[in-house]
């Protein structure tokens, strides 16, 4: 397998790689599931730095690199020099003379772009306002594993522009599945994203559409995906949003204009009762548990990549 420098958008990935690392995840859990060793990172250590809270991506690539034989530390960014005035660059030099990789999750993407110009070794984006890669690349291993393939399937995210819903446009433009946004107004992805995902859309005869109208953009789908309306640090924001989201959440009624086999996904953590409704996400066309899991291996494949 090739390796990559830097995974800071899936963007950096050829379609090629894309597909290895999906690949790669699905031999990669049959392994894990059937108790078979493969610990191809032993020796390996990757830091991990944290200046947002985390349950999956924490737990997930600390565990992929215990069972790839590897090491991980965890850096919170308070812990760290960051946290006491060092620059990005003094700490990113520093990390790479002990670490093989660093997975950083941030809050502005403009940082993550300055750990990896800075850096030695591969860093990998867990997370920036801007984009998760890592998340929608686990979200196509899913969508794969639940519907065999990409070839005609339709995806509509219901709910804020925000940095998944960006990485699952460039992704699934990837792939050539068609994908549906619905968004209130004011709340659209970045605009140059979007561009860019129609773009690669027109490459594989896929389509981009950005709408406003949640039954429309669920019309047919596949699937649907939704994530939380307020992400960390728009907690000021949040008593506006849910007035501003009224209508757009994912319930039995939206759910019925989908495909009768639809699946439905969420990246966690949910709001029942907000975004979702519990009847939703805890009934049968729910694979968020699953979705969740994947993470595990989707990311062991990435740091085989990487590292």
């Amino acid at each position: 397998m090739a390796k990559i420098k830097h995974l800071i958008s899936v963007q950096d990935l050829t379609d090629e790689e894309l597909k290895e690392i999906l690949d790669q995840a699905g031999e990669l859990k049959e392994k894990q599931k059937s108790g078979e060793p493969h610990e191809s990172l032993r020796g390996k250590t990757l830091g991990m730095i944290f200046a947002k809270p985390s349950t999956r991506t924490r737990v997930s690539f600390e565990t992929a690199m215990t069972q790839l034989g590897g090491h991980a530390i965890y850096l919170g960014w308070d812990t760290l020099q960051l946290g006491r005035g060092e620059t990005i660059s003094d700490t990113a030099q520093t990390l790479s003379r002990y670490v093989d990789a660093v997975t950083a999750r941030l809050f502005e993407h403009e940082k993550i772009k300055e750990l990896a110009e800075n850096s030695g070794v591969p860093v990998i984006n867990g997370l920036t306002d801007l984009l998760h890669p890592c998340q929608a690349i686990s979200d196509l291993f899913t969508i794969r594993e639940q519907k065999d393939g990409f070839e005609g399937l339709k995806l509509a995210y219901i709910g804020d522009g925000n940095n998944v819903c960006h990485s699952l446009l460039l992704s699934c433009a990837k792939v050539g599945m068609n994908t549906s946004i619905a968004t209130p107004k004011g709340y659209e992805p970045n605009q140059e994203i979007v561009e860019k995902a129609k773009q690669k859309a027109s490459e594989k005869s896929s389509k981009v559409k950005i709408l406003t109208d949640p039954e429309k953009a669920a019309f047919n789908a596949d699937v649907i995906y939704t994530d939380v309306i307020s992400s960390m640090g728009q907690e000021e924001e949040r008593e506006q949003r849910l007035k501003d989201f009224q209508g757009y959440q994912v319930n039995s009624e939206l759910l019925s204009m989908a495909k009768e086999d639809v699946i439905f996904m969420h990246c966690l953590p949910a709001h029942r009762g907000e975004e979702v409704t519990a009847e939703v996400i805890d009934g049968p066309n729910s694979v968020v548990f699953d979705q969740a899991e994947n993470r595990l291996h989707s990311q062991k494949a990435i740091l085989v990549m990487v590292v």
